[in-house]
């Protein structure tokens, strides 16, 4: 997405760009760092790989943008920033992005920064006034017929988020058998899948995303007018970046949670987050559940080939993964 932009804003100028990302050809990005780009474009660890693999430096780097730091630092990637940084000239314009400013930011500005400047927007914890937001206690196993039913009677474009990567295959699967178009994304996905699923959802061929935190920050997908949080976060500021997804450029938007009858502390640390009390609705009449069938992968017997000899059925039966 940054790469995007940057194509739109530089191309009649020239400005030459690569993207360098894990799960995409390394051979290809090679031959796009060859061509003397001025920006790089890259998730920390596979900018590591390609300067230890000496495929470039960073002794003419003037300025190193580090974009949603908070969460780089929550993943463990605060090595590998160490690491890019003490590498870098020390001459340089360093910025750092992040809703919040967790100690390891302050410390790391400290050591690397020439009198840093914070520069605050807005409060952390701050959500939009246009999005709407409301909270539903639904115990688990009522969670898929009130979704079915926020569904049916909501026809805009709709973000659901899950805790679990399983979990967001499950909904997906769940949804579809209700009728709607609906895609997953989740770090088990390979590359070209998440890419495809966010062109379907960009481009209105899907209705309905389905996401794991993988989703949370940084996605730029205009007019999703409903997110809904399947599972309340595990991390209460993912919280106000999920909601931040709908009511963006000005517009109105709603976000809904499901929560547990026991989840009511969670609720609250949240409402401290963003100084707001969240509406708590009740339960409406939900449509009856839904059947699903999965139907299992046929696994040929010992000794049965479908018409193909011994010799050339070498595939091993694969576990059977329910969802």
């Amino acid at each position: 997405q940054v790469d995007e932009v940057l194509r739109k804003v530089g191309q009649k100028f020239g400005l030459r760009t690569v993207v360098l990302i894990g799960g995409a050809s390394s051979y290809q990005q090679v031959q796009a760092i060859r061509r003397n780009p001025h920006i790089l474009v890259s998730t920390p660890g596979r900018l590591i790989d390609h300067l230890q693999q000496k495929n470039l430096s960073l002794e003419r780097v003037k300025m190193i943008v580090l974009d949603e730091a908070d969460r780089m630092f929550d993943i463990g990637f605060v090595p590998q920033i160490r690491q890019i940084l003490n590498l870098a000239p020390k001459e340089r314009q360093t910025l750092m992005f992040s809703a919040t400013m967790p100690k390891a930011i302050a410390e790391m500005a400290a050591h690397f920064m020439k009198m840093p400047w914070r520069i605050e927007v807005a409060p952390a914890g701050t959500t939009l006034a246009q999005i709407e937001q409301e909270i539903f206690i639904a115990p688990k196993d009522v969670r898929i017929q009130l979704l079915d039913k926020l569904l049916t009677d909501h026809q805009g474009t709709v973000l659901i988020f899950s805790r679990t990567k399983h979990g967001a295959t499950k909904i997906s699967t769940l949804i579809r058998n209700m009728g709607h178009s609906a895609i997953e994304i989740h770090s088990n996905r390979s590359l070209p899948q998440r890419q495809a699923a966010m062109a379907g959802f960009k481009a209105g061929k899907f209705r309905i995303l389905v996401a794991t935190d993988i989703a949370a920050r940084g996605i730029d997908v205009k007019d999703i007018s409903l997110v809904i949080n399947y599972d309340l976060p595990d991390n209460k500021d993912d919280y106000v970046h999920r909601i931040g997804r709908t009511g963006r450029a000005g517009k109105a938007g709603k976000a809904i949670s499901f929560a547990g009858p026991d989840e009511r502390m969670a609720i609250r640390q949240i409402e401290r987050l963003i100084k707001k009390t969240i509406p708590i609705i009740a339960l409406p009449i939900l449509p009856p559940k839904r059947a699903v069938r999965f139907v299992p992968r046929v696994i040929p017997s010992k000794g049965q080939y479908r018409g193909r000899s011994p010799k050339t059925f070498n595939s091993r039966p694969k576990k059977f993964n329910r969802y």
